[in-house]
């Protein structure tokens, strides 16, 4: 009887390279952006990226760290561009036009819905999904991206207010407040940037939600 050869063990999954990692990671943001967490599989993310499977979870492990890392690299990244918006607006000094300075402060916030529409798209995604989404993962986007623009833009408030052209003694609640006057509306109306409201109507909006914040928080109102 012929002896059975001993089975020879699979050969370990080669590490992409940095190019095929950097094709993963666009691969898992687009169709993470295009088809949400729950449908975002590693054989979806490889065959997008031209690599094996095998590769893809040589480098992830798991496919929802995988996601999970996309989406915080994704947030902070629009977390840092809301940080400059809030650092440059509004301008030190009486001088300044405040409502002309918040108003533009308010549009320059906006222009992150423009500026990252792949990433709003996570974001319409992940709303539909929140009560699907892996235990955790709510809260680690939620600190890497939108709580940390509000510190930002909270900051640059309680600065304003130093400088004596707004009345604010809880500056988280005053973004919190800006945010829901100046923005909201129109985030909601776009649906996140997916249906881009005319340039009147935005400008309306925020208009409006400028004269409500000043009525709250101009000082000597």
């Amino acid at each position: 009887m012929t002896p059975t050869p001993d089975a020879t063990p699979d050969a370990p999954a080669a590490v992409p390279t940095a190019a095929e990692r950097q094709a993963v990671a666009r691969a898992a943001r687009a169709l993470l952006a295009r088809q949400g967490w729950q449908r975002t599989t590693a054989e979806a993310i490889a065959a997008s990226a031209g690599v094996s499977r095998d590769e893809v979870r040589a480098w992830a492990g798991d496919t929802g760290q995988l996601l999970l890392s996309v989406l915080l690299d994704s947030s902070a990244s629009v977390a840092a561009h809301l940080a400059d918006v809030a650092v440059a607006r509004p301008g030190p000094g009486e001088s300044v036009d405040l409502g002309t300075e918040l108003t533009d402060l308010a549009h320059a916030w906006l222009s992150a819905l423009d500026a990252f529409p792949e990433h709003f798209a996570i974001v319409r995604h992940l709303a539909a999904e929140i009560t699907e989404l892996p235990s955790g993962v709510a809260e680690k986007w939620q600190t890497a991206g939108p709580r940390q623009a509000h510190s930002d833009l909270a900051h640059r408030l309680r600065a304003v207010a130093d400088s004596g052209l707004l009345d604010i003694d809880d500056a988280d609640r005053a973004a919190v407040r800006f945010v829901q006057l100046t923005t909201l509306a129109v985030v909601q109306a776009s649906f996140h940037g997916a249906l881009p409201l005319a340039e009147e109507h935005t400008a309306v909006l925020v208009a409006q939600g400028v004269e409500d914040f000043l009525r709250l928080y101009r000082t000597g109102r």
